[in-house]
C-alpha cells in the first residue's frame, strides 16, 4: 500500500502526490477531471474550460511537461524537505487562489517544491510566501497574515492569485517550451478574469512577460514595443471588450530580494496599496 502522511491541518491522511478528489482542502479537480497530456491537449482543455472552476481543476491535473511531472512527483515522494518529511505533499500543478471575481490579478513565476508543491496553494509555506501573505494582509486583501497549508483560513478579497507555470520546476528554471506549454492556462485565467479586472500585478521579469504574451494572443491590444520590466513600471492594456487594465511590475519575492533589500516590505506594500481603485 502507498504510504500515507496526516495533512497539518485536518489530520486525515493522503498519498503523495495527493490523488484528485481525495479530500485534500481546496482541491478543484475529482476522478472525472480531463487532464491535458500534451501541449495540444492543454490549449483544448484550457480553451473549452468555460467555468473558472472547471479550468482550475484541469489545471490542476495536467501532465503535459514530462520533466516536470518527474520532479514534482519526485520531490513528493522522495525529495521532501526534512522539516516537513512527516507531511503529503501535493504534488501537482498550483491552481489559482483566492476572489473568483477579483479586480486584480496577481501573476507569479512558478510554484516552489517545498512551498506550493506541498500544500497546494499558492505561494504558500516558503520564506517567498511568508513575506507575500504578510503584506497582502498589511494592505487589506488577505484575511490573515500567514498562509501555511491549505485549510487554514487563509481568503483573499479582490484579488486572485495565478503563475505563468504552474508545476515546480528543477532549480526554479522551466524551459521556454514548458512556458509556452502552461502560457494557454494562463490565456483563459485573464480571458476568464476579464469581466472583474482593473489590474494585473506581476512579479518579476517572467511574470510580467507572461502576462503580455497571454494578454497578446487573446487578442488585448498590447504595445506593439515589449514594454520593460521595472519595479512599479505600469502599462495599460486594453481587452477586446475595451477594458483599459493596467500592467503592474514588481520585484519578485524571492529570498534573493527580500533579505537583500532589493524589495523592501513598503516597497512591497507601496505597489499593492496602488492596485485599489483610484491607487494609482
Amino acid at each position: 500500500m502507498e504510504p500515507r502522511d496526516p495533512h497539518p491541518v485536518t489530520g486525515q491522511e493522503f498519498a503523495s502526490p495527493v490523488p484528485p478528489g481525495t479530500g485534500w482542502p481546496g482541491d478543484p479537480a475529482d476522478a472525472t477531471t480531463r487532464v491535458a497530456r500534451t501541449p495540444a491537449g492543454v490549449r483544448r482543455l484550457a480553451a473549452g474550460s468555460r467555468e473558472l472552476d472547471v479550468l482550475q481543476a484541469r489545471i490542476s491535473v495536467c501532465r503535459a511537461c514530462p520533466r516536470l511531472v518527474a520532479w514534482r512527483e519526485d520531490v513528493a515522494r522522495t525529495g521532501r524537505r526534512a522539516s516537513f518529511a512527516d507531511q503529503p505533499y501535493w504534488g501537482r500543478p498550483g491552481p489559482s487562489f483566492g476572489d473568483p471575481e477579483a479586480p486584480t490579478l496577481l501573476v507569479g513565476l512558478a510554484p516552489a517544491a517545498n512551498g506550493t508543491n506541498r500544500t497546494g496553494r499558492m505561494f504558500t509555506g516558503d520564506a517567498s510566501g511568508d513575506f507575500l501573505w504578510a503584506a497582502l494582509h498589511r494592505t487589506g486583501f488577505a484575511a490573515i497574515p500567514t498562509s501555511t497549508a491549505a485549510g487554514d483560513g487563509q481568503r483573499l478579497t479582490g484579488m486572485r492569485i495565478v503563475a505563468a507555470v504552474r508545476c515546480a520546476p528543477p532549480d526554479n528554471a522551466p524551459t521556454p517550451q514548458e512556458k509556452a506549454t502552461c502560457s494557454a492556462w494562463l490565456r483563459r485565467d485573464l480571458e476568464l478574469a476579464e469581466p472583474f479586472l482593473h489590474s494585473i500585478l506581476c512579479l518579476g521579469a517572467i511574470g510580467w512577460d507572461g502576462a503580455l504574451a497571454a494578454a497578446r494572443t487573446a487578442g488585448w491590444q498590447v504595445p506593439s514595443t515589449r514594454p520593460k520590466f521595472t519595479h512599479a513600471g505600469q502599462v495599460v492594456v486594453t481587452s477586446p471588450a475595451g477594458r483599459p487594465v493596467r500592467l503592474v511590475g514588481c520585484y519578485h519575492v524571492s529570498p534573493h530580494n527580500t533579505f537583500t533589500g532589493r524589495l523592501t516590505p513598503q516597497m512591497l506594500d507601496d505597489v499593492l496599496l496602488s492596485l485599489r481603485p483610484g491607487g494609482a
